[in-house]
């Protein structure tokens, strides 16, 4: 099983690591600059180089930055969608540079304008950054949301949309959210609504687009459309629903991070051991 939290990378990228290790995790998952603002710590080529060398060493198989949730390429403000395509193209093309498997992002929120323009302009941001990014191993995930607000993504069909407009590049990948996915109304609690889910994700997007996994249980209920993470086992979904998406024949080979509420990133480690204990289950 793959499986890890978000971690920070505050005090380098190596220390990242060995916080992986201390949960008994083999991935995590990191902010690529500041979550509530937009600037980024430098990070030296020499540090980038010790990382790829100790991760290789600590046997860590994913590793995931997460765009700031500041970036907004849906937005109406110029000023912002111009800020939020170069930071995602600058980000993107950095840590590929440290061998980070994916970048992910919240597509974005229309502000009112309506889901049509607002992905029109997601559409014109990732056309900008794609034509410029020159990597060859990170690719830029867009995230499931829970579908509040005016917020993009809380409906499979969106994200196809986006897709789709720009032929289906294979440097786009999809993350999904457990728990953004039951707040939008997907019952991931029982073997017959995760299985119509499973099938509905691969009609609009295709599993094999599908590359990893933000595992939180929800504290609201399902179909709120609200974003409100849980510990695993101690929300809506439940331990039920939980061993339900991790043993899902379609997803349990994916990479799973945590994004759980915690005061202290230690408190990852209980979850973790529930989510391998659960995963020795298989239906």
């Amino acid at each position: 099983m793959i499986i890890g939290a978000h971690l920070s990378i505050a005090k380098g990228m190596s220390v990242a690591i060995d916080q992986a290790k201390s949960i008994d995790g083999n991935a995590f998952q990191f902010f690529t600059r500041n979550p509530r603002g937009g600037k980024a710590r430098d990070i030296a080529q020499g540090e980038m180089e010790q990382f790829r060398r100790h991760r290789l060493a600590e046997g860590i198989r994913c590793v995931v930055g997460h765009m700031p949730y500041t970036i907004n390429l849906a937005t109406n403000r110029p000023d912002i969608h111009a800020f939020g395509k170069k930071t995602l193209l600058d980000d993107l093309q950095r840590f590929n540079g440290a061998g980070v498997e994916y970048v992910v992002l919240h597509p974005g929120s229309h502000l009112g304008d309506g889901s049509e323009v607002g992905i029109g302009r997601i559409v014109d941001a990732l056309a900008y950054v794609l034509k410029r990014y020159e990597g060859d191993h990170t690719l830029l995930l867009l995230e499931t949301m829970a579908g509040q607000g005016s917020e993009i993504g809380g409906d499979l069909s969106e994200l196809r949309e986006i897709l789709a407009r720009l032929g289906w590049p294979r440097q786009i990948g999809i993350c999904l959210d457990s728990c953004h996915l039951f707040a939008a109304g997907h019952d991931l609690t029982t073997a017959e609504g995760i299985d119509q889910f499973v099938e509905k994700l691969d009609d609009s997007l295709g599993l094999d687009r599908v590359k990893m996994i933000h595992l939180n249980d929800s504290r609201k209920e399902l179909g709120s459309h609200a974003d409100r993470h849980a510990k695993l086992g101690q929300g809506a979904l439940g331990v039920e629903g939980i061993a339900m998406v991790i043993n899902h024949p379609a997803l349990r080979d994916l990479p799973f991070i945590l994004e759980t509420p915690v005061d202290n990133y230690d408190e990852y480690k209980e979850e973790i051991r529930l989510a391998r204990q659960l995963c020795r289950v298989r239906r």
